[in-house]
């Protein structure tokens, strides 16, 4: 061996991630199961129809997962933390647009224990008033907390500026909105959507026969749940974009200006979507971006400042946020245009956009190294309603990309005029 020879760099010519064996419980419940761990860890993830796009009332979905570890039939709150820790496991719940999740970790030998909690938690939660109380009082005080941060503040003005109050991504949320919360909402929710007709599991470490058979045992045997009233189409609602340019709310005492700008774009489905990655990523997704290298690096305007792009169930939109002192705000803005021109007219040099190119290349096998990291990547495929040929697409697209394309993309989706900008701070 000369080690005076650098060794050859290697393109990366195919992406195939593990796929999951996937199968249908009696109960028809779908599982699927990643199998590629050698520690004696296994995690769970339990999945409904649900999220807040279904809800009758702001914060039901939301608090209806929280509230199913406060308290079962079976287990009393503080049981089930005693319990989850005396056996090692770990306990996550949360919900997002369209889905309810309820993520457990757990040794493999005790996992029949830790799944009989878990079990209790979505079979007969009691969503105890007193619990619920507490539970309340604490989101209040974060949200108060929250409401004095201007980045917080700038993006739910951004979010409501570019869909409306009637839009579950647009409508503010205030305190009131908490008061309103009762046991008896939460039950209702957890009535409708949390049963074997709207459920579907995956299972990813080292997974065990034992295992498998506990868990069709537990959720794919028999039905459960109210399955009566299921399979509801997700509802529609109505964007109503702000008319306004501008919005500026003030905050005196905020040491600095939080900057939001965003508009409505594409969204995972769209055939254009996976080159719209490489050219968010170039213009403001990482930290060798052009926004980056100007706004911060260059001009000394911000420590930070990124673009990225979010998809709901109906749009997507483009969100580019930097916090800045007062007096760089025009001047922050104004920059941020500047990059968003140069995208328009002038082609990416090929040492840049191979830059980028081997960046997320590199980020797409860091990123799915894991069993637990290839579970995430396959619920994202069932939840998100792409193709399962996504990840190789994307290293397709990553490939074949050109200048022309970026430049294509940006004078497509990356609109100046409808760019809405919020600034929460000092004038």
């Amino acid at each position: 061996m000369d080690r005076t020879i650098q060794p050859e760099a290697l393109q990366m010519k195919h992406f195939d991630l593990i796929k999951p064996e996937t199968n249908i419980f009696s109960n028809g419940v779908p599982i699927s199961i990643i199998n590629i761990g050698e520690q004696e860890v296994v995690r769970l993830d339990i999945m409904f129809k649900g999220g807040r796009w279904r809800q009758s009332q702001k914060l039901q979905s939301i608090f209806t997962n929280r509230m199913l570890k406060e308290g079962t039939i079976q287990y009393a709150s503080s049981e089930i933390a005693e319990k989850l820790d005396y056996y090692g496991a770990w306990l996550e719940l949360s919900s997002s647009s369209e889905y309810e999740f309820i993520t457990l970790y757990s040794l493999n030998k005790y996992f029949d224990e830790t799944l009989k909690i878990i079990e209790s938690l979505i079979k007969e939660p009691t969503f105890p008033h007193k619990e619920l109380d507490v539970v309340i009082n604490a989101n209040i005080q974060q949200f108060l907390i929250n409401q004095s941060k201007v980045d917080f503040i700038s993006q739910r003005f951004l979010l409501n500026a570019l869909y409306g109050d009637k839009h579950p991504s647009g409508s503010l949320i205030v305190k009131a909105d908490y008061e309103k919360i009762s046991s008896e909402l939460l039950k209702e929710f957890h009535s409708k959507y949390y049963n074997s007709d709207d459920c579907a599991i995956f299972l990813s470490g080292k997974i065990t026969s034992t295992i498998v058979s506990s868990v069709e045992k537990t959720f794919g045997s028999a039905a459960f749940g109210n399955c009566s009233n299921t399979s509801f189409d997700l509802p529609t609602y109505p964007i109503t974009i702000s008319g306004e340019k501008r919005i500026f709310i003030e905050q005196k005492d905020s040491a600095q200006n939080s900057v939001k700008l965003g508009l409505h774009t594409i969204d995972k489905l769209n055939p254009d979507y996976l080159k719209y990655r490489i050219l968010i990523k170039l213009f403001g997704g990482y930290f060798g971006s052009r926004l980056m290298a100007n706004i911060r690096e260059e001009k000394g305007f911000t420590y930070g400042i990124s673009a990225h792009s979010i998809s709901y169930p109906d749009s997507g939109i483009l969100m580019i946020g930097a916090e800045t002192d007062s007096q760089y705000t025009e001047l922050l803005i104004d920059e941020v245009y500047t990059e968003i021109d140069k995208l328009h007219f002038d082609l990416v040099s090929e040492k840049e956009l191979n830059m980028v190119k081997s960046y997320m290349i590199g980020e797409m096998c860091r990123n799915y190294e894991s069993p637990f990291s290839l579970s995430d990547a396959w619920i994202f495929v069932y939840t998100s309603g792409v193709n399962h040929d996504y990840y190789s697409k994307s290293l397709q697209a990553i490939q074949e990309v050109t200048s022309e394309d970026i430049r294509l993309l940006a004078n497509r989706y990356l609109c100046k005029e409808a760019l809405k900008e919020i600034v929460v701070g000092k004038k």
